[in-house]
């Protein structure tokens, strides 16, 4: 707000084009996590208490998609539950690079007064949509981390990870 014009609004700091930059740099980061996987442990491997790491990314590839429309729409929705799973490295980095394009393609077309809106993304659950876009995120990289782990106990040296 300006102290000058009581109704003028306030001018967000994040920008479309500034965060899908910000978050391509992860996007090509977490590509090649996936890509350091030996296949037979992308699908297999896991630490007690927590789920293999390409599940994990379905996951991410799911739901990235679905937030991005939403905050681009304001229309949230979830997943069923029932999408098919890849079978194998390939296929994963397929639906990954086709998220990937969908978070291109329909974030850089979210204004910026758009990111301040407050939303309602899940269930009770009131925010503006920059703090979902920004959850979702920290998620992927959070996931990520779990990923790092993984390779680490199977004897991989993970990326570089300040090479995005």
């Amino acid at each position: 707000m300006s102290d000058t014009d009581p109704t003028a609004q306030p001018t967000p700091v994040l920008t479309s084009e500034i965060l899908l930059k910000h978050w391509l740099g992860h996007r090509r980061l977490t590509r090649r996590v996936i890509r350091a996987f030996p296949e037979e442990a992308l699908f297999k491997h896991r630490i007690p208490g927590m789920r293999p790491f390409g599940v994990i990314v379905h996951e991410l590839n799911v739901f990235l998609p679905l937030v991005v429309e939403g905050a681009a729409t304001g229309e949230w929705r979830w997943p069923a539950g029932d999408e098919d799973a890849p079978s194998g490295k390939a296929e994963l980095l397929t639906k990954f690079d086709a998220a990937t394009r969908t978070l291109e393609t329909l974030l850089q077309t979210v204004p910026a007064p758009r990111f301040l809106e407050v939303d309602h993304p899940m269930g009770n659950r009131e925010e503006p949509v920059v703090a979902t876009l920004l959850y979702f995120l920290d998620n992927e990289v959070h996931h990520r981390g779990q990923g790092y782990a993984y390779l680490r106990q199977l004897g991989v040296e993970p990326p570089a990870f300040y090479q995005r």
